[in-house]
């Protein structure tokens, strides 16, 4: 691989630096994943992974969610 290559794993993120990004607890976030509302994740092997562009879009959508009930 290149040195000057973006280096795409700092993108991925575990469950719990995912949890933190977002300031909610883990059972939280894995709560939000069994309902299926929660941030796009998935599964590499056993661990679950989030890239840190679904977690900014997920949050963007429910500021804009928020905004648009008032």
């Amino acid at each position: 691989m290149p040195k000057n290559a973006p280096d795409s794993t700092s993108d991925l993120l575990t469950l719990t630096e995912a949890a933190a990004f977002l300031r909610a607890p883990v059972a939280t976030l894995r709560y939000w994943r069994h309902l299926g509302i929660g941030p796009d994740g998935f599964r590499l092997g056993r661990r679950v992974l989030y890239r840190r562009q679904d977690l900014d879009r997920w949050v963007t959508e429910q500021r804009e969610a928020q905004s648009t009930r008032r």
